[in-house]
């Protein structure tokens, strides 16, 4: 009975990733992982049914494998690439569950200085787990990877929608990184103009001057979007 409590566990985690990666602005890593880990929770969930039920230290083996990789990659999204900011924290979730669960079951044959050490890598844990969700979950904003993930969406051609251009330019902004602003407003004008209109357009081309104008941002990026936008408007042409 134990193992439904772990196979449950494994479902939410699982399912909160796949919902939640919908928000970030490169959805791929932490859906794939999500997969992953209802499609183990599934075939735990068989495992079940057979005459040799799995065991709960397969589960804790597996959340800590599982967790640690996790972490790894999830830190590094987060940290360094800065594409997504949820996978570090389900995965600190089953790694510090697994770890906790699997020295407490060694308890009562550790010494007392092992159970010092024991206890102060619980707290350890929990301390790291409450950054990470602190860091990623509640001020986990991701303007540069917003205004990457909007440049991928107007080269493929996706300017409208949930993660269209648009949608992703207006979700780049951020007070602590400012200089990362004229790009979106640069990006969002040029797209409003291109699509005529000249009301979006106005408000975007203000919002620029305000932010110091074109001149502000990078000649690369402009010349980047100018291209997608180019590439656009000769496909319809070519109809």
């Amino acid at each position: 009975m134990e193992t439904w409590w772990f196979l449950i566990l494994e479902a939410v985690l699982g399912l909160a990733l796949v919902l939640m990666s919908r928000n970030q602005p490169f959805p791929g890593p932490s859906r794939r992982y999500g997969y992953v880990l209802l499609t183990f929770a599934f075939l735990f969930a068989i495992g079940e049914t057979s005459p040799r039920e799995t065991t709960v230290e397969v589960h804790l083996y597996f959340l800590l494998v599982f967790g640690s990789l996790g972490l790894i990659r999830g830190v590094h999204n987060m940290l360094v690439t800065r594409d997504e900011v949820i996978v570090a924290p389900f995965a600190g979730i089953m790694f510090c569950v697994a770890a906790t669960a699997l020295i407490s079951e060694q308890w009562g044959d550790l010494t007392k200085f092992e159970e010092y050490a024991g206890f102060a890598t619980i707290v350890a844990l929990g301390g790291g787990q409450t950054w990470l969700v602190f860091r990623g979950l509640l001020i986990g904003r991701l303007p540069l990877a917003w205004s990457k993930a909007g440049l991928v969406a107007l080269e493929r051609g996706q300017i409208a929608g949930p993660h269209g251009a648009i949608s992703c330019f207006e979700k780049s902004w951020d007070l602590e990184e400012e200089h990362l602003n004229p790009m979106a407003w640069v990006a969002l004008e040029k797209i409003h103009r291109f699509l005529e209109n000249e009301e979006e357009s106005s408000h975007w081309s203000k919002r620029l001057a305000e932010s110091g104008g074109q001149e502000a941002v990078a000649d690369e990026w402009v010349g980047a979007i100018d291209a997608a936008l180019s590439r656009l408007d000769f496909q319809p042409n070519q109809e």
